[in-house]
């Protein structure tokens, strides 16, 4: 079985089975990403009500129990979504270590998806389905922000789902305490939702403009050493690693998990390109896992 990326646990965190939450929007993924960590070794239980949380901790705890556990907690759960925040602490008081997978999408994208299973949203049996949306991001906006990894899944197809979560969940050895997925993006194309930083590099000459270079990609050394040769990139690399030798250390010493920098340009196919890809090495020269996805690298 692939070894599973570790939330770094704390000096008083006990060992014993360690949670993932996947949570999220209706429609996001979430049956999908628990099918993916099921097949990485996961013992996983859907719809779980996070009152039972604790439980389950103690029943896991006993010898022989599962190792990994992934719970899905959703909409579904009604009254009970409720108490998700006390059962979290509970889990806290336990030194059980946890993370939460949160899963979204954009609204035209969930639309089109429960227009293709006629399913009815679970918060508007009744009405329309972008009103079950709206209610269920504003449910939901809290636990967003205590998510250690955010997946936007607008315009993935299953596989390309299953894709990011094993890179999120098997490309870091267990004693590494942050897993970096780097995102070259276009901005005519839309920015990236999952993103916790997002650079713009636009202000670089731009290989679009070069005959010789327009056709080509950022993977391209001719791109490549055009884009890295201008002055205003030399100065904005510099700074942005002292930037990152300075907050990078912060989330591993808080317990970050995940960490996701995109980099947009006009089109992603040029200098963002070639900036994500000297990131990833920039993170991996000190010992983090990074992977690297260029959305936009063959759009037209």
């Amino acid at each position: 079985m692939a070894e599973i990326v570790e939330m770094p646990v704390s000096e008083e965190t006990r060992s014993g089975p360690g949670f993932t939450i996947i949570t999220g929007l209706s429609g996001a993924g979430r049956s999908e990403t628990a099918k993916s960590l099921e097949d990485l070794g996961y013992f996983v239980v859907d719809n779980l009500p996070p009152a039972l949380l604790a439980k389950m901790a103690e029943l896991a705890s006993r010898p022989g129990g599962p190792a990994r556990i992934a719970i899905v907690v959703d909409a579904r759960g009604g009254v009970f979504f409720g108490e998700l925040s006390k059962a979290l602490e509970e889990l806290k008081n336990m030194k059980i270590a946890y993370r939460i997978v949160f899963l979204e999408a954009a609204d035209d994208d969930l639309v089109n998806r429960y227009e293709a299973t006629r399913h009815r949203h679970p918060l508007a049996p009744a009405d329309r389905v972008v009103e079950g949306i709206r209610k269920e991001r504003l449910m939901m906006e809290g636990l967003r922000g205590e998510a250690d990894l955010i997946i936007d899944t607008s315009g993935l197809t299953p596989h390309e789902l299953r894709d990011r979560i094993r890179d999120a969940f098997t490309n870091a050895p267990p004693e590494e305490g942050l897993q970096v997925s780097l995102i070259s993006f276009g901005f005519k194309y839309g920015t990236p939702r999952d993103a916790d930083l997002v650079l713009d590099v636009r202000f670089l000459p731009n290989p679009h403009w070069i005959d010789q270079l327009r056709p080509l990609a950022g993977t391209e050394e001719r791109v490549r050493t055009y884009v890295m040769s201008q002055q205003a990139y030399e100065t904005f690399m510099t700074r942005l690693r002292g930037l990152l030798d300075a907050v990078v250390p912060g989330y591993v010493e808080e317990g970050k998990s995940y960490l996701t920098v995109a980099i947009g340009c006009t089109g992603g196919r040029h200098r963002s390109v070639v900036v994500a890809d000297e990131l990833a090495r920039y993170f991996r020269e000190r010992g983090l896992p990074a992977s690297v996805d260029h959305r936009d690298l063959d759009r037209a």
